[in-house]
């Protein structure tokens, strides 16, 4: 989908920059971007450099950047462009042998309200008018609209990033501690939660763990889990309301 986009508005001068956030870098993210085969780049943050930079808490988010370089959207929800003549799916689509943690995830997945129709029509808005657009917004709103760290938030991204490192340094134990840390201090970011989530290995593969969920009492290192807390928060709130 994103691809596609892509290929509509690069002819007005757009371009689309992807950039999987993974701390497993390229091991995490190349089965995935070999699928879109993508014509546009797609980097790599192993260790969500671009994330702290930009005010990113969960995916998708964009940033839009002019052609001078300054942002005139800080990080915000992006909801992939919708597919004309698409249906939504539904929970009879899927197949009878589906896990049931996969029925419970894609049961709150549906549960979760964007605007993409308004979303991208602010960006086509935006490609064609440049400056000139309404939903081009000056610095002052922008640096308004962008998330200010408090003290407590500050160290919880530093706890992040000493869990990433460890996680490459291949010790498990001391990332736990720091993303538990991490979660704690920064509760609304969800890709804090997602990356612990995603490197607890169960099954078959990195990410097996992420979609099985928790296994026997006292076996999850961490106090909540993707189904766990989307119900908890509710699911209309995993994104923040987009506005013009």
């Amino acid at each position: 989908m994103w691809q596609a986009l892509r290929e509509e508005l690069a002819p007005q001068g757009f371009e689309l920059v992807t950039v999987g956030m993974d701390t497993l870098g390229a091991a995490g993210c190349r089965a995935a971007i070999e699928a879109a085969n993508p014509s546009h780049p797609s980097l790599i943050d192993q260790h969500h450099v671009m994330a702290d930079l930009f005010g990113v808490i969960n995916i998708p988010n964009s940033i839009w950047i002019d052609e001078d370089g300054m942002i005139v959207r800080p990080a915000e929800a992006a909801p992939p462009p919708p597919i004309p003549g698409s249906t939504p799916p539904v929970m009879t689509d899927m197949p009878p042998e589906t896990p049931t943690r996969l029925r419970e995830m894609r049961a709150e997945a549906m549960k979760i309200t964007t605007n993409a129709e308004a979303y991208h029509q602010a960006l086509r808005d935006w490609v064609t008018k440049g400056k000139d657009s309404e939903f081009a917004l000056a610095p002052e709103a922008v640096i308004q609209r962008s998330r200010p760290r408090n003290a407590s938030q500050a160290t919880g991204h530093a706890h992040f990033e000493l869990a990433t490192h460890f996680v490459t340094q291949g010790k498990r134990e001391l990332a736990i501690k720091h993303f538990r840390a991490a979660h704690a201090l920064v509760p609304d970011n969800w890709t804090f939660r997602r990356q612990a989530w995603s490197l607890e290995p169960v099954g078959d593969g990195p990410m097996a763990r992420f979609w099985q969920g928790p296994g026997p009492e006292g076996d999850w290192p961490y106090e909540g889990d993707w189904v766990q807390d989307i119900r908890r928060e509710g699911a209309e709130n995993y994104y923040e309301s987009w506005k013009p």
